[in-house]
């Protein structure tokens, strides 16, 4: 395994060409232990990962962040990452379900996401009003269907390949590749990198053979390609005690003395990380006189 996850944002014959390669080996295990998923979840939940990071790069923002959640009509509910500029956390309403491997022997991660439902894409640039985006489902694959997301939201045509790679317990490579023209690349350098993508088809297995700087030399030599930025990968949750309590005031008076005096406490548990936060029946209270001090609802 890697010493660490990275991305490196590429270009192609003198920036004629967007190229995003990661690998997310130990993000995608991290998510895993978390969660304890099954591998056809691990898998899914990998490849949301890997596509979210990706989108979560392009914000530059110190505070810009963005949210993918795929709700389709699959057994593990809706599925949901979020990411900034190298960080990602993620959930799924059912992170343990169990389905048999496809007829070709792969796992079915369309299955457990389900083959209809939307994708939705809300980008929090710091501003007012987020950016929202949505597509319907293609496949349920997910790599396809950021493909589709990229070219019906953001008129990007893109070619996007996710994988995970996992046994029972252990994922073994998890990794992705974006690939898009910039407008004006010339017909000759689209059709070179079609030719090539039977190569990275098979995204997670190819990186069991090389390190990713080198598969990118192999995958695009001779259209000179030039590694602009490398950029440290990681699951990491933003929450904190904090925000549990400001999220326990947003209730306002009337909610919060019905749970302390059906209740006596509280117990949040972050969905994200699995971290839970206590709150006894004096803290309730001191958070219920601070919601009428602040001009919460009643």
């Amino acid at each position: 395994m890697a010493d660490r996850d990275e991305m490196l944002q590429i270009d192609l014959c003198d920036g004629q060409v967007r190229v995003m390669l990661c690998e997310t080996t130990k993000t995608v295990q991290r998510c895993a232990d978390i969660h304890g998923s099954t591998p056809v979840c691990t898998a899914a939940l990998g490849r949301l990962i890997t596509g979210t990071l990706m989108l979560g790069i392009m914000m530059k923002g110190e505070d810009e962040s963005v949210t993918v959640s795929l709700k389709g009509d699959g057994p593990m509910g809706t599925i949901v990452a979020v990411a900034d500029h190298g960080h990602v956390r993620a959930c799924a309403d059912d992170p343990r379900v169990v389905l048999p491997l496809r007829e070709d022997g792969k796992l079915d991660v369309g299955g457990a996401v389900g083959h209809q439902g939307r994708m939705s894409v809300i980008k929090d640039l710091g501003l007012k009003k987020n950016y929202i985006g949505q597509s319907e489902l293609v496949s349920g694959e997910i790599a396809m269907d950021f493909a589709n997301y990229f070219t019906v939201s953001e008129q990007q045509p893109s070619l996007v390949a996710l994988g995970v790679l996992v046994t029972e317990e252990t994922v073994l490579k998890a990794g992705g590749l974006l690939i898009q023209p910039m407008p004006g690349c010339p017909d000759e350098v689209i059709d070179q990198l079609e030719l090539r993508s039977p190569m990275f088809a098979d995204i997670s297995r190819e990186m069991t053979f090389a390190p990713i700087e080198q598969l990118c030399e192999d995958w695009f030599r001779g259209m000179n390609p030039r590694i602009l930025e490398k950029t440290p990968l990681d699951y990491r949750c933003t929450c904190s005690r904090n925000r549990m309590e400001k999220a326990l005031i947003s209730l306002g008076r009337k909610d919060l003395n019905s749970l302390i005096q059906e209740d006596g406490q509280a117990e949040l548990v972050c969905h994200f990380c699995h971290n839970c936060y206590r709150f006894t029946r004096e803290e309730l209270i001191e958070l219920m006189n601070s919601a009428g001090a602040t001009g919460g609802k009643e």
